[in-house]
């Protein structure tokens, strides 16, 4: 049994995760498992991003919380601490990247505190700054929460 195999067990075990949470990073330790060895330039012809779903499509948080996922006292889930970015190819290899949403919120502050020389290079391109300093917290979330972008390579 491998480690990382280990491990969810162990924070199964402990309450940390429910077996919910724990048969989804089982499949996807499984799934690694199976993905060929080195993969080239890695991004093949179809790519999809995802904000906080799963490849195979079922929304899930972005990080499961400590106690099973859901605020012990109030029974909801909490705020997720990480933007996950997945990125898969046609031939199965893939990409995860965590951001954390601390970094995203303090990049929109700090937006708001570009002179207006840049501001106005940023809208040129079709960047609407403006659209996003009003977003914060659980809007933030509740915005990247579902989003999903399909790229297709030419």
């Amino acid at each position: 049994m491998s480690e990382e195999r280990k491990k969810v067990l162990e924070l199964l075990a402990s309450g940390k995760i429910n077996a919910e949470e724990a048969d989804r990073l089982l499949e996807r330790l499984q799934g690694r498992g199976q993905a060929g060895p080195g993969h080239g330039h890695g991004w093949g012809r179809r790519h999809r991003l995802r904000g906080a779903t799963e490849p195979a499509g079922e929304a899930a948080p972005l990080l499961p919380a400590p106690g099973g996922g859901l605020d012990s006292e109030t029974g909801a889930r909490p705020l997720p601490r990480y933007l996950r970015v997945l990125v898969a190819s046609a031939e199965g290899e893939s990409v995860n990247i965590r951001v954390p949403l601390k970094l995203v919120r303090t990049g929109i502050k700090l937006g708001a505190m570009l002179p207006k020389d840049a501001k106005m290079k940023i809208e040129a391109k079709g960047i609407d700054l403006e659209s996003l300093s009003g977003k914060g917290g659980e809007e933030l979330i509740a915005a990247i929460e579902e989003l999903e972008i399909d790229v297709a390579d030419p």
